[in-house]
């Protein structure tokens, strides 16, 4: 039975980019190109008519940014997945993105070569971000937990003992069969505990649980 396509939208105000990179991936057997959008606008307009797999992104983008469109996109078709592909290294960006339910952030100095398999780790359910700028998402949560002021906040949803564990495997960068290694688990089973703590957490992807839970103090940065 032959598999079907991951099919995929580019949304880059760089022409000769979008021309690029579109080329590089309809050269991967398994990957379909749905079309290409000049502008957040249209990207929006065109995931909605051809409801995506993923769409490569953007976040500087005239008409409508590309966090903005992530989110009008996430709101009408939540199964479509976002990977953010920019110049821009900006920690406002990186989080805004997250927020808006990007599941990838990838800086435009990875070699175009390095998309193909990107695209492939989106759609399976990983969550993607370069280095450098998970290095700064981080530092920049590490210094707003320590200036945090004490205050009254709402309970955060509990997690259990289990779930606290796989989310901080998640936390690590760990896909689905490392996390099940190495607490001796099926696969099937850190996939069911994943699901629910994003329902328990009303998120979108591993990268946003991550993020939440830093926020919420519920992993330690050290």
């Amino acid at each position: 039975m032959a598999v079907e396509p991951i099919r995929v939208l580019i949304a880059d105000d760089h022409e000769l980019f979008r021309r690029g990179l579109r080329m590089v991936l309809e050269d991967e057997d398994d990957i379909q190109i749905t079309g290409e959008a000049g502008d957040g606008q249209a990207a929006v307009t065109m995931a909605q008519e051809q409801a995506p797999d993923v769409v490569v992104m953007d976040v500087r983008m005239p008409t409508l940014s590309g966090i903005d469109a992530a989110q009008r996109i996430k709101e009408a078709q939540p199964g479509t997945r976002i990977l953010v592909l920019t110049i821009s290294d900006e920690e406002d960006d990186l989080y805004e993105a997250i927020k808006a339910g990007a599941s990838g952030y990838l800086l435009k100095e990875i070699s175009i070569d390095e998309v193909g398999a990107a695209v492939r780790s989106i759609h399976g359910g990983q969550s993607l971000i370069s280095p450098s700028m998970a290095s700064k998402l981080l530092d920049e949560f590490a210094a707003m937990i320590r200036k945090e002021e004490a205050k009254e906040q709402v309970p955060a949803p509990r997690l259990t003992p289990r779930e606290m564990e796989v989310l901080q495997q998640v936390a690590k960068g760990m896909n689905n069969r490392e996390i099940a290694k190495v607490l001796f688990i099926s696969e099937n089973t850190v996939k069911n505990h994943v699901r629910n703590i994003l329902e328990k957490l009303h998120l979108h992807s591993r990268m946003e649980a991550v993020v939440y839970a830093v926020r919420e103090k519920l992993l330690e940065i050290t």
